[in-house]
């Protein structure tokens, strides 16, 4: 004897819902993967291998930062080479300001004002920033490296007192012209020159630190990437630019003068030297930076290609799949629009 199976309405509409959810889940990670090309999990679809998918990741991470470093590294390094540069070229004008002004009448006056201008110049190139930290400050990135040369400030007051002491008078005093070739080069020599020595240029002039900062350009280098303004040739343009500003060199007696031109134009010549040095040793961090950077990219390039492979879904099945769970989930509800319009009344 046959019997009937009866399966209630609730029972259809309840499967086609289930159905349709489990279908609208399918769709959502189907039209993922067939929009982005790869796996919507990729853990769950990569297994116990998403360790090494996870570890080529943080590789292609770490090398993206290093070379969003390196531009920064080297946008800073720019504008630090463009300064060096800028003070050799002035530095080399001056040099010969100055034996054009050692030997004319009046040259004192003549050489003053250059003098006073490119050391409020090298000032202003030792304080230059970059992105909010200073480029000359050492590892003091905050802290702007060098004092104003001006009446109040502690580098200008040493000067005067250091003078007071030596000659008993001020550089405006007219007794200036009293100072002999031999005393001259004593204080030139001395207490001058040890103005801008340690410690006395660290407590008077400079915040800098010697220590200067380094960052990492690949997964194996670490390079020196600024200048501290306490190098020797910023020093000695210091010194050199001072002498012929503040040292009341209109008033001195001629064989005096020379005395103070001949030793600024020794320690300008050097500067000239130390400079170049410096921007060579800058140039050379550059080009390592560029290399660096280049082979960067390139295991870039390696690294995305390896998660692409292992990532990577056919777009044309997820595609397919994408359609197909449209059309069921159409059907499914289709049918239960159906399901929901039958009514026993209607039998009655």
């Amino acid at each position: 004897m046959m019997s009937a199976n009866y399966i209630s309405t609730l029972v259809l509409s309840s499967s086609l819902r289930y159905s349709i959810t489990n279908n609208q889940a399918a769709l959502s990670k189907a039209s993922t993967e067939a929009t982005t090309g790869r796996f919507a999990d990729v853990g769950l679809q990569l297994g116990a291998t998403t360790g090494g998918d996870v570890t080529l990741r943080a590789d292609l991470s770490f090398a993206d930062q290093l070379v969003d470093t390196n531009g920064l590294v080297g946008g800073r390094l720019d504008v630090t080479q463009d300064r060096i540069t800028q003070l050799g070229s002035t530095a080399t004008d001056f040099l010969k300001d100055l034996i054009a002004a050692r030997s004319t009448d009046g040259g004192g006056r003549i050489i003053l004002p250059p003098a006073s201008s490119n050391l409020q110049d090298l000032i202003g190139a030792l304080n230059v920033s970059y992105n909010g930290s200073f480029l000359f400050s050492g590892i003091n990135t905050q802290t702007q490296p060098i004092t104003p040369y001006q009446a109040g400030s502690a580098s200008k007051n040493k000067v005067d007192a250091d003078f007071l002491a030596a000659f008993g008078f001020t550089q405006s005093s007219a007794s200036v012209n009293t100072i002999t070739p031999a005393q001259m080069q004593t204080f030139l020599n001395g207490p001058f020159d040890a103005e801008f020595a340690s410690p006395a240029w660290n407590t008077n002039w400079s915040t800098a630190t010697d220590q200067v900062m380094q960052s990492r350009i690949s997964t194996t280098e670490i390079a020196d990437t600024s200048v501290s303004a306490n190098q020797t040739g910023f020093r000695k343009l210091a010194e050199a630019y001072t002498m012929m500003a503040d040292l009341g060199n209109a008033n001195l007696d001629q064989s005096t003068f020379q005395v103070v031109v001949d030793k600024a134009i020794g320690l300008v010549g050097s500067a000239i030297t130390d400079l170049a040095t410096l921007g060579g040793d800058v140039g050379t961090v550059q080009q390592r930076i560029t290399t660096a950077t280049d082979k960067l990219k390139t295991q870039k390039d390696i690294l995305n290609n390896q998660i692409v492979g292992i990532e990577k879904v056919d777009p044309t099945e997820a595609s397919v799949r994408v359609n197909t769970l449209q059309t069921q989930i159409q059907t499914a509800l289709a049918l239960t629009s159906q399901l929901q319009k039958i009514s026993l009344i209607n039998y009655l």
